[in-house]
């Protein structure tokens, strides 16, 4: 699997981004980890490439200013798996495919068994509360 992560630079895009100077415990999409205290962030709006016509969705998402990380892409990101979240496919027309709950322990099994299908394009992985994207997945 390909993990697919959001660069801060993909802020610049949107004109009302928010800066936030100390924002402690929020999911970050540029390292897949949850922000310490003091860390600058920014919240806007982000649309994964996953879904297409129809299909595509804008939802806030947070991103340091400047990362100082490097996530693995090819390992799903444990800190942020610790809660069940919705795993979405979607095929290459970039429909939706199917949807389910996965709760920890499970991540594994349900990508290899969804990315297993060949009419599977790629995968979204989101809060179950607020339905908000976390990153994308990927056959590598």
């Amino acid at each position: 699997m390909r993990i697919h992560t959001v660069s801060p630079s993909d802020s610049f895009s949107d004109p009302g981004r928010e800066y936030r100077a100390s924002e402690p415990g929020v999911p970050l999409r540029c390292c897949l980890r949850k922000s310490l205290a003091d860390e600058p962030v920014w919240l806007f709006r982000y649309s994964p490439s996953s879904g297409k016509g129809p299909y595509a969705e804008v939802g806030p998402v947070f991103t340091h200013v400047e990362c100082p990380d490097t996530p693995s892409l090819d390992r799903l990101p444990v800190e942020l798996l610790n809660s069940p979240r919705i795993l979405r496919s979607y095929n290459a027309a970039g429909q939706i495919h199917d949807g389910e709950v996965v709760e920890p322990g499970s991540f594994d099994r349900a990508v290899e068994g969804l990315l297993n299908d060949p009419s599977i394009e790629s995968l979204q992985v989101r809060s179950v509360s607020h339905g908000c994207f976390f990153f994308a997945i990927t056959r590598s």
